[in-house]
């Protein structure tokens, strides 16, 4: 089996992004180290070289700063604060940084920390739902899920739940920085990233005084413990949570809600049986991946499945053909609330692992239950789902409109 393979197909294509599993199948099975020239760079399909990767200290975190790097120096000095910001992120520092956020935030996101922010998540869930459930109808993505995702980020971070809008609105411009812009995309990134800053400070200057039970107050005691370096280091982790856990939280509540309403079998056995919430939501994961690729940068040559990947080459991985690998999920296109689960991908792997899982799943959970015991005629205004593409090999849905 050749590693890159004559195989050929179009990885950007918006069509593909619809359905991209067909190909994945085809790319595991043909080339499953796929060296793709439209990526410049290696797709990896399977799921134990997906996870070695993951794992693997010869590889780290693509950085989302290389394309300033390579601007024109006027153009680099005037994107240099986001560039020192995005250097900060927790992953997109080096390896012993990444290590050290870890460590610190593991302990917010606890099980039991998880748990003790269930009744806000309720409460939340309620509000939201509140004003839709005399209409009979709502699109649950704009009137649930996004919503819901922001709200829950304010709630750790200790600001008002009154700022939903203005965090939604945050997290959709810094999101934009994962994908290919130019100078002036890149400057509306980084005026975003200003702005949230100027506001998050406002709430570490008032955690100064008066520490609460959020996560500022945890990155201001760390400071004083010289775990965290500086006031910098805090306000660009907490702009890092928001863009990373909002989107891809509410495309894992939508595309979730989908496939449940797609498969009333599956949605009648979880109204009956509540205990299989926790095995639903992992297959809802595995089934349906909310970050589909990751990237990750070689720092030495390393080969792989018949290949070398070069030092300083790109490898994206894909959580999604690797949550669907029949080596390690039987009947891997079959939607099952009740497979039995060992390990899976959707929350990354190894030092790459989300910290966010937990609460991830707690809130999937909330918003499931209280939408099936408030609304139990619910049921899929269109049949043809509303999708967005967002190559490589993804899409989310833009609405999801429900009667009930």
């Amino acid at each position: 089996m050749s590693a890159t393979a004559s195989f050929s197909c179009d990885l950007l294509s918006p069509e593909l992004c619809i359905d991209p599993h067909p190909l994945l199948h085809q790319l595991r099975r043909e080339a499953p180290v796929y060296w793709s020239p439209q990526l410049n760079g290696w797709l990896l399909t399977r799921f134990e070289d997906i996870s070695l990767v993951l794992k693997d200290p010869r590889f780290t975190s693509a950085s989302t700063t290389g394309r300033i790097a390579r601007m024109p120096e006027e153009q680099r000095e005037q994107l240099r604060p986001l560039k020192d910001s995005v250097t900060l992120w927790m992953g997109h520092t080096r390896r012993e940084d990444h290590q050290r956020f870890q460590h610190l935030l593991k302990k917010y996101f606890s099980q039991r920390t998880v748990e003790q922010l269930r009744p806000k998540a309720q409460a939340l869930a309620d509000r939201l739902l509140d004003p839709v459930q005399a209409r009979g109808e709502m699109d649950f993505v704009h009137d649930v899920a996004h919503s819901f995702s922001a709200g829950m980020i304010a709630e750790m971070l200790g600001t008002p739940i009154d700022d939903i809008a203005k965090l939604q609105r945050w997290s959709r411009n810094i999101n934009l920085l994962f994908r290919a812009l130019d100078f002036e995309g890149l400057m509306q990134v980084q005026r975003t990233v200003l702005e949230m800053g100027e506001y998050l400070k406002h709430f570490v200057d008032a955690r100064r005084q008066q520490r609460q039970e959020d996560l500022i107050s945890i990155l201001l005691d760390a400071q004083l413990e010289g775990a965290i370096h500086s006031e910098d280091e805090i306000i660009a982790n907490c702009i890092l949570l928001l863009s990373a856990g909002h989107e891809t939280t509410a495309s894992m509540l939508s595309n979730g809600l989908l496939l449940l309403l797609q498969h009333r079998d599956q949605l009648e056995r979880l109204k009956h049986e509540p205990e299989l919430y926790p095995s639903a939501i992992e297959e809802i994961l595995r089934f349906d991946t909310p970050a589909a690729t990751l990237s990750r940068l070689a720092l030495q040559d390393v080969p792989l499945g018949g290949a070398t990947i070069q030092a300083h080459q790109t490898v994206y991985v894909a959580l999604s053909a690797g949550n669907r690998d029949p080596a390690i999920f039987p009947e891997p296109d079959r939607f099952d609330i009740t497979r039995r689960f060992g390990r899976q991908l959707s929350f990354g792997y190894g030092i790459s692992y989300c910290l966010g899982a937990p609460l991830a799943r707690m809130e999937a959970q909330v918003c499931y239950s209280t939408l099936l015991r408030r609304m139990p005629g619910l049921k899929l205004s269109s049949q043809v789902p509303d999708w967005l593409p967002l190559p490589p090999l993804w899409r989310n849905l833009s609405s999801l409109r429900l009667t009930f």
